[in-house]
């Protein structure tokens, strides 16, 4: 399917936002996840599906000052 990867569509197999992470080297990362827009909580992304055409944003924190 073709979502959109932090505004960058990209071809995924992965169903669900978990599966997406660990397919687009997330897997371990600690991450914030949102997807069309909406906030996606750690504990939700396993069992939150994937649709042709969603929007996906994966931020990381950042360190520094």
């Amino acid at each position: 399917m073709r979502v959109e990867v932090n505004g960058t569509a990209r071809d995924i197999a992965a169903d669900t936002v978990q599966d997406a992470l660990a397919e687009l080297g997330w897997a371990e990362a600690r991450v914030a996840t949102a997807l069309n827009g909406e906030f996606l909580p750690s504990t939700a992304r396993a069992t939150q599906p994937l649709r042709d055409g969603d929007r996906l944003e994966v931020l990381a924190p950042m360190q520094g000052g």
